[in-house]
């Protein structure tokens, strides 16, 4: 293939396609399967929105709970044929077939309306850096190369097994002499690819109908970016890694998704942009330390926070609805929602299920909902909503599933913590509606001027 040319820069923006298929042999549910309490799909939705030079995002899929995570992550969705969704189908047909939709959807008029660049996005590599992503879109539109894709550099050694008559398998060296072992200084890095992403040139790729063509161009990503999920042991080392791999990339995916809807926000780990339409939480050691006083008579009473009255109170004044879910059926738990003005339901053998049933009745889409947990009773619910969340000395069960773990403890502030931060996320995009509502009515209405826009035009007509 010929030196790319640079892609003109009214071009339209990228487009990511991600495909995600039900069936998984070696992990099934895999692409919906939760790391830093966020489904997989999600993930890399989330990555994709938040590259400035993606203008689109769309998921490919032939599951309905894939596809609902992936609109809710804010994709497109595109129902992937079941020719293309078996163990045998390749990425490439499910790319292609998602390109021909494109290219099909009202308003376009085939291959020429698509975007120039497709970037190809696996949702089993949790670790996507939006900055990797358009580094390497930028490869592509400048003409540099035809594909780009994710790769993470290594000095290791590599060992092939073969057949020998003389004692069986027998080990030879794949990149090195072993005769001769430089230092690692010494030697130049190999590139290992990860699976995470593939930049390409749209038409050489529907061209040429595989990920790799022409001038091919490596994305060097961070060591810890370089997991890719295909069982169950690769899903626990990502959920192990995700803690500390998430601080370093979830401050600036939020502020990017948050620009996305409108609003400013700051990169910063300890506040992300929580931006839901209902809290919901457990309640012994959410509202409380998790224990109890017990006087002579059996009666206990729990310790509580001044300061989370507050925060609930101020969730009810901006009509965000509260609701706490108790395992334990217990009259202090009425009287504290009754106190808070918040709704209560106790007794529960599965909060999952209680949770879902609220939601459906109040019209709440779940992955517009952050739960507040503790232990292993709140996974439930956990693993249904979009913003999971645990106080600091939550069960490592609960931990694992949370998207963010707050600072203050329960019953030390821990539900006033987590209003602030669902509030500073609605004034956010509320503080940005309003700007836009204040340019619109700064713009001249020669109808209706205003007292401003009125003494303007006097001074400019008494100067000339």
């Amino acid at each position: 293939m010929s030196r790319s040319q640079p892609i003109e820069a009214t071009a339209a923006r990228a487009v990511a396609i991600i495909p995600a298929r039900g069936g998984s042999q070696g992990l099934p549910g895999k692409n919906v399967a939760r790391v830093g309490g966020v489904p997989l799909v999600a993930r890399a939705v989330h990555a994709a929105l938040a590259a400035e030079r993606i203008g689109r995002v769309v998921v490919t899929t032939d599951d309905e709970e894939i596809a609902d995570a992936a609109r809710g992550a804010g994709a497109e969705v595109i129902d992937r044929p079941a020719d293309l969704a078996d163990a045998t189908a390749s990425s490439e047909s499910a790319l292609l077939h998602a390109i021909e939709m494109l290219g099909r959807a009202p308003g376009t008029n085939g291959a020429g309306a698509l975007a120039p660049v497709t970037v190809f996005i696996q949702a089993t590599s949790p670790f996507i850096d939006p900055a990797d992503l358009d580094a390497a879109v930028a490869r592509v539109e400048a003409g540099e190369r035809d594909v780009v894709f994710a790769a993470t550099p290594t000095h290791g050694f590599l060992w092939r097994e073969r057949a020998d008559d003389a004692d069986g398998a027998s080990a030879v060296g794949v990149n090195h002499d072993p005769s001769n072992r430089p230092r690692r200084q010494d030697r130049e890095p190999e590139f290992l690819e990860t699976g995470a992403f593939y930049a390409m040139c749209t038409a050489g790729f529907v061209l040429a109908g595989h990920r790799f063509f022409g001038r091919i161009g490596i994305q060097r990503v961070h060591p810890d970016t370089a997991i890719e999920i295909d069982d169950a042991a690769d899903l626990a080392r990502a959920r192990a890694l995700a803690p500390r791999i998430d601080r370093r990339l979830a401050g600036g995916i939020a502020a990017s998704l948050a620009r996305r809807e409108g609003a400013a926000w700051v990169a910063d780990p300890r506040h992300p942009f929580i931006d839901v339409d209902a809290v919901v939480t457990d309640f012994d050691g959410v509202h409380t330390d998790d224990t109890a006083a017990v006087d002579e008579l059996g009666r206990e009473s729990v310790r509580v926070s001044r300061a989370d009255g507050h925060g609930v109170a101020r969730l009810r004044d901006a009509g965000i609805p509260v609701l706490i879910l108790s395992a334990e059926a217990n009259p202090v738990v009425s009287r504290r929602a009754e106190k808070l003005g918040v709704d209560v339901i106790q007794g529960l053998a599965d909060k999952g299920a209680a949770l879902r049933e609220w939601a459906a009745a109040r019209g709440i889409r779940l992955d517009r909902i952050a739960y507040l947990g503790n232990d292993r009773g709140d996974i439930p619910a956990l693993d249904l909503v979009g913003w999971p969340l645990a106080v600091p000395d939550a069960t490592p069960d609960a931990l694992e599933r949370a998207r963010h773990v707050l600072e203050r403890h329960g019953g030390h502030g821990a539900v006033r913590e987590l209003a602030e931060l669902v509030l500073a996320a609605r004034d956010a995009k509320l503080g940005s509606a309003a700007s836009d509502l204040a340019r619109e009515s700064r713009e001249l209405d020669p109808a209706h001027p205003t007292r401003e826009q009125r003494e303007a035009i006097a001074a400019a007509s008494s100067a000339t």
